[in-house]
């Protein structure tokens, strides 16, 4: 097998279709089905399940995957240091987490590793998801809960992992003598509304809005209640112009998550999100 061979066999994994990691890699279909084909026979293994769905890893393809990219890092590395060229990462995040959370992360890498260039790009969780698996961003930064990736209610794609590095505490609040219905939240795919989901079920009347920061303000004027977390509530909290209700509100863990396999080639990052 050859690099060519891996990175073909990545991006279909990542993409799920062949025409899906063409486009990334900017190749033909039929050169990259030729690539993966060439793998396959080479290692004397089906990689692929072809559905009608599209390409679905079997057994050994999963195993691959988890290996795959660490040879390709480290093909990188070795290339980067022949040629001179600077190190790039590229982490992506939810909007939120971009504003509150990376700007720390980004200061600390960049004392540590003053020779990396770190790329940002703030996405929906979905998008995040796809770009890490796709190989497009390095790691992502998102909000979870539970012991696996998609504690929140929603289904990740396989062959990542984790680390939880940071917590998100939720409060429940409204405005002094405001109202106290309907909930206010955030649209579907947002992490905090997935939280308010599972914590008041489908039956309390609810307004849905475009963002955090929308429920936080019309919460501000009294026109509803809002489950927020801790880093859009403190300010408020504190002037008192949100008041805390009772609530056990579950907290919730910032969540990095990257390709299986490539934790040598983030461990700058890891120890920056650490710390």
């Amino acid at each position: 097998m050859d690099l060519r061979q891996l990175r073909g066999f990545v991006a279909v994994a990542g993409a799920g279709t062949v025409t899906g990691a063409a486009d990334r890699l900017g190749l033909a279909p039929a050169s990259v089905s030729e690539q993966v084909r060439r793998l396959e026979d080479s290692l004397g293994v089906a990689l692929f399940e072809r559905t009608p769905q599209g390409m679905r890893l079997t057994e050994p393809g999963a195993t691959l995957l988890a290996r795959a990219q660490a040879l390709l890092d480290h093909a990188e590395e070795v290339r980067r240091v022949v040629t001179g060229r600077r190190r790039r990462v590229r982490i992506g995040a939810l909007e939120m987490l971009a504003a509150v959370k990376l700007p720390a992360v980004i200061r600390r890498l960049s004392e540590r590793c003053p020779d990396l260039d770190v790329d940002v790009r703030a996405l929906t969780r979905q998008d995040l998801l796809a770009e890490v698996t796709r190989g497009g961003l390095d790691a992502a930064l998102l909000v979870d809960s539970g012991p696996a990736i998609g504690g929140l209610g929603f289904v990740p794609p396989p062959g990542l992992d984790f680390a939880d590095v940071d917590e998100v505490r939720l409060f429940l609040v409204a405005a002094p003598g405001g109202d106290r219905d309907p909930l206010l939240v955030s649209a579907p795919g947002c992490s905090i509304r997935l939280a308010a989901d599972q914590v008041f079920g489908a039956e309390v009347p609810r307004r849905e809005l475009t963002s955090l920061a929308t429920a936080r303000e019309w919460t501000r004027q009294g026109l509803g209640r809002a489950l927020l977390p801790d880093f859009v509530t403190e300010a408020d909290l504190a002037s008192g112009a949100l008041v805390p209700l009772d609530l056990d509100a579950p907290v919730l863990a910032v969540r990095l998550v990257w390709q299986r396999g490539r934790e040598s080639a983030l461990r700058d990052v890891l120890y920056a999100m650490s710390v």
